[in-house]
């Protein structure tokens, strides 16, 4: 099964966590690492992702989420694939989701991931036939109903 987590979902660990629905997210977002770390599920990361957490303004932010992601990834949608994730992301902007966000989903799609997982709340209301955009909490529902 691959995953691609945005990266919202990534910081989601750094926001506040006296806020119930923030820390419950968290716990899920590590739960979901503790998976891709044991070989449970695979990591969809793409170059997209590598240029939003390099916009981090905190460095051991970004150091912390670029460690994981080079040391844990399983398929990388890299760059020569531009033109394919621009087309899809146009598509999916013209849908009222942020441009960025949006090319956050094309690569979960062209890598063909099974779940994309975010804390967005404007892009969880986004429908997609291709990939299921959950939370983190909602990605363990799940998993676990399949088991």
């Amino acid at each position: 099964m691959r995953v691609y987590l945005d990266n919202c979902c990534y910081n989601r660990p750094y926001d506040d966590q006296t806020q119930i629905r923030i820390s419950l997210e968290t716990q899920a977002k590590l739960y979901i690492q503790d998976l891709i770390k044991n070989g449970k599920i695979s990591l969809v990361t793409s170059y997209i992702l590598e240029y939003e957490n390099s916009k981090n303004r905190f460095l051991h932010k970004r150091n912390a989420i670029a460690d994981f992601i080079n040391a844990n990834e399983s398929y990388y949608v890299g760059v020569e694939k531009e033109k394919e994730v621009r087309r899809l992301a146009e598509n999916i902007i013209e849908t009222g989701i942020k441009s960025m966000d949006a090319f956050h989903v094309a690569c979960a799609i062209i890598a063909k991931s099974d779940y994309f997982i975010t804390t967005d709340d404007r892009l969880l209301r986004y429908y997609s036939e291709e990939i299921a955009i959950v939370t983190p909490g909602e990605f363990i529902r799940r998993l676990e109903a399949e088991e």
